[in-house]
């Protein structure tokens, strides 16, 4: 997905911190850690993101690419190397995520999603197939991509097919991100900077708490239902 301007404009902003001299220490620190993560830790994100473990962080996979795009791509090899780590972390998360729709089936359909929108989505990839987990891979939230990749599994779609729509989708995705981020991340941040500078360590603090919030809650969400499975 294309982040939204405010989730954009938190990352980048932030990424501003540790390349200037006149960020806080703490801050810098901070955010010199998430940098350091490069494409190993985009790897890792990028499967959680597309996994069967409920992190509320949609998005955090584009965002993090977005970021290391705009600040650490001294070129396009450099570019294109971070758009793979993302893809090839998605790629094997989404395809865990079918292989657990595969497994269990429609029950698994109640397992990891609730609510009228995922009836909704089901049905849409009973009667679209490749084409329902194309677009779900594609289009950015509200659209939640957890419905269609498990009731791909579940419903019968193989692997191959699977894979095609999925990574094609993915492919597309982060490479519009990456050529964004390489081409005008640093000019919008140059922008940006000369109204708002002051504020990045409130920024900083407030986003960093929701997203340890974020997946601490998802992770006793997901242990506690496996609990009740088991």
């Amino acid at each position: 997905m294309l982040p939204s301007n405010s989730s954009a404009f938190v990352l980048i902003s932030l990424a501003e911190q540790l390349t200037t001299k006149s960020g806080t220490k703490s801050s810098s620190h901070l955010l010199g850690w998430v940098m350091s993560l490069g494409g190993v830790g985009l790897f890792g994100i990028a499967i959680i993101d597309s996994s069967i473990i409920p992190i509320q962080l949609p998005g955090s996979t584009d965002l993090l690419l977005l970021l290391l795009t705009a600040y650490r791509s001294s070129s396009i090899a450099l570019t294109v190397s971070f758009v793979a780590w993302a893809f090839s972390g998605s790629v094997l998360g989404g395809y865990f995520a079918w292989a657990a729709g595969q497994k269990g089936g429609e029950a698994a359909i109640e397992k990891f999603g609730r609510g009228r929108f995922v009836k909704r989505a089901t049905a849409w990839a009973k009667r679209n197939g490749m084409v329902s987990v194309g677009i779900a891979a594609l289009l950015p939230p509200p659209v939640p991509l957890l419905p269609f990749v498990v009731a791909a599994g579940a419903l019968g779609l193989t692997r191959g097919r699977f894979l095609a729509s999925y990574g094609a989708a993915r492919l597309l995705r982060y490479s519009f991100i990456g050529w964004l981020g390489y081409t005008y991340g640093r000019r919008v941040v140059s922008l940006w900077q000369k109204d708002l500078k002051p504020w990045m360590t409130p920024i900083l603090t407030l986003y960093v708490a929701m997203v340890v919030l974020a997946a601490a809650y998802g992770l006793w969400k997901y242990f506690r239902e496996r609990d009740k499975r088991n």
